[in-house]
């Protein structure tokens, strides 16, 4: 059975991912203003999934130990280059797949 904190905190993980997705959407549109750049449904809806994200963190992190939290928080890595793929039809590149497998190769060395 999975831990509700561990849950919890991929579940964290997931929508800060989905954040960053949507704060790269809005880089994509043409505003009328500097403000409008800063205030529009992506970038608003962005930074709300952010706070949503911190707050689950936090809560995750007190049933969470301290060492695994960085572990799991980096599997942003791997949610954000398969986000990116479905939503922006990014390749996905010999070099990134490279990278994430060294993101994962290092997960596994440090529970070695």
């Amino acid at each position: 059975m999975v831990n509700r904190y561990i849950a919890c905190m991929l579940v964290s993980v997931a929508v800060a991912s989905l954040s960053q997705i949507l704060l790269k959407k809005s880089t994509f549109c043409k505003y009328s203003s500097v403000i409008r750049e800063y205030v529009n449904p992506y970038v608003v809806g962005g930074y709300c999934l952010l706070l949503v994200s911190m707050l689950m963190t936090v809560y995750a992190y007190s049933g969470v130990d301290y060492k695994n939290g960085p572990v799991i928080e980096s599997l942003g890595n791997v949610y954000v280059l398969i986000l990116s793929r479905l939503f922006f039809k990014e390749r996905i590149s010999r070099r990134k797949v490279v990278g994430i497998a060294c993101i994962m190769l290092g997960i596994a060395v440090f529970y070695l």
